[in-house]
């Protein structure tokens, strides 16, 4: 017996986005507890065992590459998740990944050395890489258009209990059992370690009992079951309700036109017609992460302990921005349908650039240089005292809620809505791909960056957050309230600009339109498909149409 509550199937799904955060607060809670410090030591007398003074931990570059391992891992793993979810399915690969995800951390957990360490991150990024990239596919085809934000920026929300959970939990086990004469006990990071295995197991079990995508099921010519799931989710087993014959007659009619698209690759998703979209997904993912946001969630303890925090007062400070993350990504889930995708991105952007400009300026005025870093680590280069070390907590937490109520959870909920059915599970592989990418780069690039050109790496980011605002200004178009193939048909827009569609300044919010519709509503079913016959100039989002590459309309 499969599950048909949409919010039952992505509150299960959206897990492989916890997943990712487990990652993320393993390790971040760990920087500067002393028994992950001295047990991978790299100081004057390491490693790991001999140091007589306060351990100093990895290397700048080393913890870097220790942080960047998983980003790598995930980047291969996105770019894997393209065929495999167009071979087996949605469903299938969501629970390859999981697999993927405890074999992964059995050997973290295990870790003996650095280099051990370093493996098993990469291998549960692949599994992270899998899940944040087919999980928002898999739940924006299922998703009804009106509340696609709220069920596909799950994902973001999840990351973000992911994070706080693991955190507190390393924070816990940092107390654990009775100190080696090393002054440490290892199971204080092996224990949390271990126990980020439970929510894969979780999530393998509970995929068992969801549906498959309809719309992949529709591309493996199995109608039956695409009709049936389709009827189970939106309409509670009612194969006639109109809503689901019109996604029925919709998804028709862009499998018919896909048929001539034979041996898909990735290559694909460069052609002329199809470049601007590739570069939209690409790029949403990638200034999601050219934000800064990650710097924060990975290296916040570096930052707090600038601003005068130390032992069990930094990690609980720093503690309180995953809170804020948890809750201020909560009014995205709720309003996004209806505030758009632009509207969104635009405002968190320009928020964005503010607080790192401010955290730049901060440091820079009333920052005081440290040779060789507070307490020996080297990327805490900077002191500050009094009113100029709460400006730069305030700022910081500003930045983490302005992030998580409008780039966090978009970036997941964007790309799957921008592709073509054929190569939607690629497009949005490829996406993510970039975000690992530059995960990776920027996991690399902190450490060193805090130790060499110290308040000039708040700049960089803010310089970032500004271009971001100016490219969705001029070429992210709004998706919000449309149905994934309507989408497609604006992209095609034969009126629009060459290869663009629609103008992205012209497009608008659907979200009412297409709620009216869900309802059952067949007044506005036929008043949707008359628009769509007469077509919009405004906004040409057409259903029941697909452009050729030459503007020829097929049917």
């Amino acid at each position: 017996m499969l599950v048909g509550n949409i919010y039952i199937i992505a509150s299960v799904a959206v897990v492989g986005g916890g997943l990712f955060g487990f990652d993320i607060s393993s390790l971040s809670a760990q920087l500067n507890e002393e028994s992950y410090k001295c047990y991978f030591n790299q100081g004057p007398k390491g490693p790991p065992f001999t140091d007589d003074e306060k351990c100093s931990g990895p290397a700048s570059l080393v913890q870097g590459g220790i942080t960047a391992s998983m980003a790598a891992g995930s980047w291969l793993g996105a770019l894997i998740s393209g065929p495999m979810t167009d071979r087996v399915g949605r469903k299938t690969s969501i629970m390859v990944g999981c697999i993927i995800w405890i074999i992964g951390s059995i050997i973290i957990c295990a870790s003996q050395n650095i280099g051990m360490l370093i493996a098993g991150r990469v291998i549960n990024g692949i599994s992270v890489g899998i899940e944040s990239a087919q999980v928002p596919v898999y739940i924006s085809e299922l998703s009804p258009p009106s509340k696609r934000a709220r069920f596909v920026g799950l994902q973001q929300w999840a990351i973000t209990w992911g994070i706080l959970i693991m955190f507190y939990i390393s924070y816990g086990c940092s107390f654990i059992g009775v100190q080696t004469a090393s002054g440490y006990n290892a199971a204080s990071f092996r224990v949390p370690w271990g126990l980020q295995m439970i929510p894969a197991v979780f999530l393998f079990c509970g995929m068992t009992i969801l549906p498959e995508s309809p719309r992949w099921l529709a591309r493996k010519d199995r109608w039956e079951d695409c009709h049936n799931v389709l009827a189970l989710v939106h309409a509670k087993g009612d194969l006639n309700h109109p809503f689901v014959a019109l996604e029925m007659q919709d998804i028709r009619d862009m499998c018919e036109f896909e048929r001539q698209y034979q041996n898909i690759t990735y290559l694909d998703l460069f052609k002329p017609q199809m470049l601007h979209r590739t570069l939209i997904g690409l790029f949403m993912q990638i200034w999601s992460q050219l934000t800064g946001m990650n710097v924060m969630m990975y290296y916040i303890t570096y930052v707090f302990s600038m601003a005068g925090y130390s032992g069990d007062a930094n990690l609980l400070a720093s503690s309180i921005q995953y809170i804020i993350n948890v809750f201020m990504t909560i009014p995205a889930l709720l309003w996004m349908d209806r505030w758009g995708r632009r509207m969104t991105l635009l405002v968190g952007s320009l928020l964005m650039a503010v607080w790192m400009y401010a955290n730049g300026g901060i440091m820079a005025a009333h920052g005081e240089v440290v040779p060789g870093g507070i307490d020996g680590v080297p990327q805490q280069s900077m002191r500050l005292h009094g009113a100029a070390a709460k400006g730069l907590i305030a700022c910081t937490y500003l930045f983490v809620a302005s992030f998580a109520c409008t780039a966090g959870p978009t970036s997941w909920v964007y790309p799957p809505e921008l592709f073509p059915l054929r190569l939607r599970g690629k497009g949005v592989a490829l996406a993510t791909s970039g975000n690992w990418a530059f995960n990776t780069a920027l996991g690399l690039f902190t450490p060193p960056a805090f130790e060499n050109i110290r308040w000039k790496t708040y700049i960089i980011f803010a310089v970032f957050n500004t271009a971001f605002f100016i490219h969705v200004f001029f070429l992210f178009p709004e998706t919000a309230g449309k149905t994934l193939e309507e989408t497609e048909a604006m992209f095609e827009d034969p009126q629009g600009i060459k290869y663009l569609g629609t103008p992205a300044w012209k497009t608008r919010v659907r979200t009412g339109e297409v709620q009216r519709l869900e309802h059952g509503d067949i007044e506005s079913k036929q008043q949707r498909q008359h628009s769509v016959a007469t077509t919009v100039p405004e906004d040409h989002a057409s259903p029941q149409v697909a452009n050729g590459e030459n503007g020829e309309k097929t049917s």
